[in-house]
């Protein structure tokens, strides 16, 4: 008897051990279920954002441009040079001074030259009295031949005297302009106007003809010098316009293609093309310069280049759909500028399109999304 009483209470306390649990399980007894408490809790979450971490996808004119980088050098520049031997005796000029055409920059020594100028000067003096005296002996000839005094030769012969004279005082006055060039060449005058950027000499040394004495150039009309393979020279046109940034500052200048040389380069077949540069305050001969040159100007929905996102298994943009963020895959169109900005045309993206800016930065496919109060 007594082991069937042990045996129905242990079944009776087994039940109740079940009825208790079932009653937790399911809140009978107050405690919520694990799904309900995670339910507000994961619903509640949002990400806050200003305006200026939305871009509206809209449609702009987009300009496709080649990437372009070089040196920039003056149109017009000039290299002084020594026309005569001699020594320096005045150099007043140093580099960034600035000069005018026909503004004396050096002299050199011109003794030398003044004495043959004035031995040349005295040749062409003798020389002048020769043709006075054969003229005077061709006129007393041809009119002793008149009267029958002497024969037709000897005024032949008074005619070719008086034309040797003359040769000689002709050839004596080419040699006193030569010896008068070579004193003017002692003077040098600046050939444009600008400013000294390089002085190879100084006061006092003796130079050659042809030596480089110093370096002009003229910053006011600068451009560039642009290498392109012959695939991208075919789209480049007379006008285009591009935008350099100068090397090691921020500072932008615009730029204008001016030439395209018809000849390609020998060995690498690349094309040279020309740009002018807008005069900036920064700019100076050698300053290295790059950017992009614009080729196309296209109509296209387009974004921040930075939008797209390459954390999956194809391109996407966070876009803003009833609320919340929504990853939306994208095919990719050209990369161009538009508005001094790099931007991305997107294919099966449509106008209007709220897109997560840049520096939103990277948000969970689903979250909520709320505005910040101004």
């Amino acid at each position: 008897m007594q082991n069937k009483l042990y045996w129905k209470g242990l079944l009776a306390l087994t039940a109740l051990c079940l009825l208790i649990g079932t009653a937790f399980q399911k809140g009978w007894l107050g405690r919520p279920s694990t799904t309900q408490a995670a339910t507000p809790s994961s619903t509640s979450f949002a990400v806050e954002l200003s305006p200026s971490d939305i871009f509206v996808a809209q449609k702009i004119s987009l300009t496709q441009g080649l990437p372009i980088s070089g040196s920039v050098k003056a149109v017009q520049s000039a290299m002084v040079k020594a026309r005569v031997a001699g020594e320096i005796m005045m150099l007043q000029v140093r580099e960034g001074d600035r000069v005018v055409a026909g503004q004396v920059l050096a002299k050199i020594d011109p003794a030398e030259y003044l004495a043959r100028q004035r031995q040349a000067q005295q040749q062409a003096e003798a020389a002048q009295a020769q043709v006075d005296v054969a003229q005077r002996q061709y006129d007393n000839n041809s009119a002793l031949v008149n009267q029958g005094f002497i024969s037709k030769t000897a005024l032949d012969n008074s005619y070719a005297n008086l034309q040797g004279a003359k040769a000689t005082f002709q050839a004596a006055i080419s040699a006193l302009d030569v010896v008068t060039k070579a004193v003017e060449d002692c003077v040098l005058k600046a050939p444009i106007s600008g400013q000294i950027s390089q002085r190879m000499v100084q006061a006092g040394e003796r130079v050659a003809p042809d030596t480089r004495l110093l370096e002009i150039v003229d910053i006011a009309q600068l451009e560039l010098e642009a290498t392109l393979s012959p695939t991208d020279a075919l789209s480049v046109k007379l006008g285009q316009t591009a935008t350099l940034k100068i090397e090691g500052t921020a500072e932008e200048v615009s730029a204008k293609v001016l030439r395209i040389n018809p000849s390609t380069q020998a060995g690498s077949r690349s094309v040279l093309v020309y740009l002018g540069l807008q005069a900036h305050p920064l700019l100076r001969q050698g300053v290295f310069v790059q950017g992009s040159l614009g080729t196309q100007q296209i109509q296209t929905v387009a974004v921040p280049l930075e939008s797209v996102r390459y954390d999956k298994f194809e391109p996407y943009v966070q876009t803003i759909q009833n609320g919340k963020v929504a990853h939306l895959p994208v095919t990719l169109g050209i990369k161009g500028e538009s508005s001094g900005m790099t931007v991305m045309a997107l294919q099966a993206l449509t106008e209007g399109t709220q897109v997560l800016a840049p520096s939103a930065g990277a948000v969970r496919d689903g979250t909520n999304v709320v505005m910040a109060k101004p």
